[in-house]
This record gives C-alpha cells, sequence and structure tokens, in this order.
C-alpha cells in the first residue's frame, strides 16, 4: 500500500497517546491497532506493526526509569523470561480474535481488573521497604506465562493483566509495577516481533512513524510514573478502563 506523509504524521501523533496511555496504565494498542487498520492495513498486518511501537515505546521507558534510579533487573528478567514462553505460542496462535464476544470478554477481565484495585486495598506495599514473600514471587512468575501468551496473541489490553499481577498479587507498588511492566512487555515483544515478521508482511515505514510517537509518549509516561506516583496512576487508569469498557460494549 502506499503510505503518505500525512499518514506518518497521524500515527506520531497517535503513537504519543497511545505510549503515555500503555505505560501509564495500558490500553494503548487499543488506539494504535484501529488507526492502523483504518488506513488500510489488514488486522495481522496492524496487530504485527504495531510491535514496531511497542517494543521502540518500552525500551525508552526502561531508560527514562533507569535513570532516575528506578529499575530491579534481576527481578525484571525472571518475570519476562516467564512470559516469552507465553508470547511465543500466542504469536503463532494468530493475531487477532474476531467477533463481539471478544470485545466482551475483555470489557469484563478490564472491569473485574479496576474493581480489584479499587476495592482490594488491604495489602497496599511501601514503595522502599516491600518485598515479595517467596509464595507471592512463585504466584507472580505463574501468571507471567499467561500474560505472555494474550501479550503474544493480540496485545490489546495487556497491561490490564500485568498490572493487577504485579500490584495485586505480588504486592508492588504502582510505579514499581510500570517499571516492571515495561521491561516485561518490552522482553516478549522482541520475540512476538520476530514471529509476525517470519509469518506476514510487515509496513516497516507505518511501525517507525508509530514508533516514534510511542517512544515520546512512554518517556512521558515514565515521567509521570515517577514524579506523580500512585494517584495519577490510579486515575489514569481508571479513566481509561472505564472509557474502554463503555466503546468495547458499545462495539458491537
Amino acid at each position: 500500500m502506499e503510505f503518505e506523509l500525512w499518514q506518518a504524521a497521524v500515527l506520531v501523533i497517535v503513537g504519543v497517546v497511545a505510549g503515555f496511555l500503555n505505560v501509564m496504565a495500558g490500553g494503548g494498542s487499543l488506539l494504535s491497532v484501529p488507526v492502523l487498520v483504518f488506513m488500510g492495513l489488514p488486522g495481522p498486518v496492524a496487530n504485527g506493526t504495531n510491535r514496531i511501537a511497542i517494543l521502540a515505546q518500552n525500551i525508552t521507558a526502561i531508560v527514562t526509569f533507569a535513570r532516575r534510579g528506578f529499575s530491579d533487573f534481576k527481578l525484571s528478567l525472571t518475570l519476562a523470561a516467564c512470559s516469552i514462553p507465553g508470547a511465543v505460542i500466542g504469536a503463532m496462535v494468530g493475531s487477532q480474535l474476531d467477533g463481539v464476544w471478544f470485545n466482551r470478554a475483555l470489557a469484563v477481565i478490564m472491569l473485574g481488573v479496576m474493581l480489584v484495585m479499587h476495592f482490594d486495598r488491604g495489602n497496599q506495599a511501601q514503595p522502599e521497604t516491600h518485598r515479595p514473600s517467596r509464595r507471592q514471587l512463585w504466584q507472580g512468575h505463574g501468571l507471567m506465562v499467561l500474560a505472555g501468551f494474550w501479550g503474544g496473541f493480540i496485545q490489546l489490553g495487556v497491561g490490564f493483566i500485568l498490572m493487577p499481577i504485579l500490584n495485586r498479587v505480588m504486592g508492588l507498588d504502582l510505579v514499581r509495577t510500570n517499571m516492571h511492566k515495561v521491561f516485561i512487555v518490552a522482553s516478549y515483544t522482541i520475540v512476538a516481533l520476530l514471529v509476525y515478521a517470519s509469518q506476514i508482511q510487515l509496513l516497516w515505514i507505518a511501525g517507525l512513524a508509530l514508533a516514534l510517537g510511542n517512544s515520546i509518549g512512554g518517556y512521558l509516561g515514565a515521567h509521570f510514573t515517577i514524579t506523580r506516583g500512585e494517584k495519577l496512576i490510579r486515575l489514569v487508569l481508571n479513566v481509561v478502563l472505564v472509557a474502554f469498557i463503555i466503546k468495547l460494549l458499545l462495539d458491537v
């Protein structure tokens, strides 16, 4: 397909918003993938091309977190390693699940995440002192396989799955939740992108334009995560969840 300058400009702008949402909460791909489809890319190609931007966005966020003193690469690496097998299987199973029932199922998942993170506040972690117990570590690493499968398969809304695992199951505060989340997503995205690139023809020019915007948005998301902390993260998360729940339920 022909790719024009105005399309690149639109993708950069969309990428900034998507990257910010992805790092702060999740759901950015629910914006970027439909835009790629609207521009004429088939669903599988749009889903695969979007991974180029996802990778750039999360690498930028990792560097931003690390430069501000937020890093725990040992734990990030083990969590990411558990997500990769699931991502490989997910990426090979398919690229997109069509139909209204997918939208409804995703909306239910997102609603559940919002309710759990709003009402279940009996195990709030302290940013500097909390360390996950052995049981929390086993549970978190086990659930990463399933999160990796979802991320490799469809990517849409994976942040809404990773955040409860890191925050509620493992007891990490939301700043460190996002710190680990971007590392995990970057790691399995490398593998998923290779799988998609080997099976379908990606539109790299569109992916790079989107990647530029996602990188800017990823930097802003990491910056505001660190400077504004949990209060802003919860606000953004809940607003995004409500908006996409309504969109998914009405998109029949």
